[in-house]
């Protein structure tokens, strides 16, 4: 069925100011912007008083840590991990990891995310929990070589893409995923390189989140985490995803030019543990792209993208004393099409034109913190909060609309996860 939104405000974030309009969408693409447009038997959407914009785009998730939210704050990262976070997910079953996952994405469509990349274990269950929801996901396996495990995670690694790259009409793709420098040495780390090389499989991998990382990687190889993996030529042969890359030196930034992906930029988690500021300038200047993440709910207690948008805004600004770095609209640019080539998904989805898919979002202006409309932008990064997303649209299928989820069972859902979540960390 083709949907026809009328008489809204249209944000595609290449021009810095709305258009009033219509769009229209058929199948799962976007097939016309314009005015007084029309169609038959589609189903319309009256969007006076509401503003259109692309679906953003969280380009670093750990979703089954939602059952984890709030268990384990104000602490430091060592302690939060091992202390909290891997006791707690030794528990978890792979239903618990489908409700924990469906749990994250039902506040993801709530606040305004269409797509976004997850790192996991059991990720036959997260990958289900997509295709009922109707997001779109880059998904991984999370790929830990401490332990000889007889190459255990790395053919469940295979198997996720070879059975969900491409599925749920294509909204499902998958990368491999070693977890990080330090928990993936060279062998590994050389053969995880070559087969993706070789297949063109993109690569997710977290990246010098903590100055203990940093300490561990020279003290081990005399590098810094960055140069690690520029040594064994991830930068130059593969598509990379690298997740917060807090931690970098100048020369490090240098070591990422040119490179295919990018970079998630994850502040609330990384400020709520104290990690730091990642050097977004510097790295935007190098020509770098960076997007936008969340991190797990387990660290950053929160989803939604808004969030993100204003705190990465915000710390530009307070780190260089400077109110003019990262300006609203590239603030806005980094959650979806600076989030869209992270997943190389470049062109398909994290923006507003004909032809590309139907992933956008209705934003209700009818709120005091939202008027008046002097720059739309500007209060899509410093206003807006999740809450004010009234419709969800994810490969032209509506997932929530008027605030109310079409595709999950909300009342079961808050039970089941409220149930596990209480026997996951009891004792811990």
């Amino acid at each position: 069925m083709s949907i026809l939104i009328k008489n809204v405000w249209i944000m595609d974030l290449v021009q810095e100011q709305p258009v009033k309009g219509d769009i229209l969408i058929e199948g799962e693409k976007i097939a016309a912007i314009g005015v007084n447009l029309d169609a038959e038997h589609a189903d319309t959407i009256e969007g006076g008083g509401m503003l259109a914009m692309p679906g953003l785009i969280n380009a670093h998730q750990h979703t089954p840590m939602s059952l984890l939210r709030g268990f384990s704050d104000d602490l430091k990262l060592m302690d939060w991990l091992e202390r909290k976070m891997l006791p707690a997910e030794a528990r978890m079953t792979p239903d618990d990891i489908y409700w924990g996952a469906l749990l994250s994405m039902a506040e993801m469509i709530r606040s305004g995310t269409t797509a976004f990349a997850d790192m996991y274990i059991h990720m036959d269950e997260i990958a289900r929990a997509v295709q009922e929801t109707g997001m779109r996901a880059a998904l991984t396996r999370g790929l830990v070589f401490h332990e000889d495990d007889g190459g255990k995670r790395m053919t469940e690694a295979l198997d996720l893409i070879r059975r969900w790259d491409g599925a749920a009409e294509g909204r499902i793709t998958a990368m491999l995923g070693p977890h990080s420098p330090y928990l993936c040495p060279p062998e590994p780390l050389r053969e995880v390189i070559s087969l993706a090389e070789a297949e063109d499989i993109p690569v997710h991998i977290h990246l010098a989140e903590t100055k203990e990382e940093v300490a561990i990687i020279r003290q081990k190889y005399g590098m810094t985490p960055t140069q690690y993996l520029y040594h064994y030529g991830l930068f130059e042969k593969c598509h990379v995803l690298l997740a917060h890359a807090v931690h970098l030196n100048r020369r490090d930034v240098g070591l990422l030019r040119g490179m295919r992906g990018g970079v998630s930029h994850n502040p609330v988690s990384n400020l709520k543990l104290g990690c730091g500021i990642a050097p977004v300038t510097e790295m935007r200047k190098a020509g770098i792209t960076v997007g936008l993440g969340t991190d797990g709910a387990g660290s950053a207690t929160t989803l939604d993208m808004f969030q993100e948008i204003r705190a990465a805004a915000w710390l530009q600004k307070a780190d260089y004393g400077d109110p003019a770095l990262l300006p609203a609209v590239e603030a806005l640019r980094m959650a979806t099409e600076g989030s869209a080539k992270l997943l190389n998904l470049e062109g398909k989805t994290g923006t507003l034109k004909v032809g590309a898919k139907a992933d956008l979002i209705l934003i209700d202006l009818g709120k005091p913190h939202l008027q008046p409309v002097h720059h739309a932008v500007s209060l899509l990064a410093y206003s807006a909060v999740g809450a004010d997303v009234d419709t969800t649209i994810v490969n032209g299928r509506i997932l929530m609309r008027n605030r109310r989820l079409l595709t999950i069972d909300e009342e079961r859902l808050i039970h089941e996860a409220a149930g596990r979540a209480k026997r996951i960390v009891e004792g811990i």
